[in-house]
């Protein structure tokens, strides 16, 4: 009896999804203010100004035009919020460095959150799985999967579109799967319950 690994879809994981449009929205606005507040300044370089407009429209474009990139192509996703977590720790770190504290901490904490941001959706590329072992379950969750042996599994309830486990903590993670399940795997997960929970589902 082989492990299985289930692919289902973690209402974290789907909340994150429909949130990056708006977040990239967010930064492109906080770039394109910070470039425009430098137009009038002596000491600003054309140059640098002029690259602060190119990543704020890029990431416009991105939102507005190529919606649909997002989904279908992720690591671009992921290649523009790498691209905005650079943008604030650099300028958080200029502006520590011009002793504007609050400017600079603020910048900071904006560059912790989007390589947050980064680190979640880089996960969602390969950890939107379920996966039953002879050891226990892992679950999907963010910032870390869960892994619970079989002696804190209570039991699973599966059918062919969603799948429930309930847990000894009094805990029950209910999920829809992304692909309704073969006859076969569903029989090899009932296999699983009789032989780890003895319970003939």
């Amino acid at each position: 009896m082989n492990g299985i690994s289930l692919p289902v879809v973690h209402p974290a994981f789907e909340k994150l999804k429909n949130s990056g449009r708006l977040l990239h929205l967010a930064a492109g606005g906080l770039i394109l203010a910070h470039a425009v507040s430098h137009f009038n300044q002596p000491q600003s370089s054309p140059l640098y100004i002029g690259c602060l407009l190119l990543i704020a429209v890029d990431i416009f474009i991105l939102v507005f035009a190529g919606r649909n990139i997002l989904i279908t192509l992720p690591r671009i996703n992921l290649f523009f919020r790498l691209i905005e977590f650079l943008f604030f720790l650099g300028i958080g770190i200029t502006m520590l460095f011009s002793k504007s504290w609050w400017v600079g901490s603020v910048h900071i904490l904006l560059s912790a959150a989007y390589c947050y941001l980064f680190y979640c959706e880089k996960k969602m590329l390969t950890d939107e799985y379920l996966a039953i072992h002879h050891t226990g379950i892992s679950i999907p969750a963010l910032p870390e999967h869960k892994f619970f042996i079989w002696s804190n599994i209570n039991g699973i309830d599966a059918h062919y579109d969603h799948i429930t486990i309930s847990t000894s903590h009094q805990k029950s993670y209910h999920f829809s799967l992304r692909k309704n399940l073969a006859f076969e795997e569903l029989d090899q997960i009932h296999e699983f319950c009789r032989h780890y929970l003895g319970v003939g589902s």
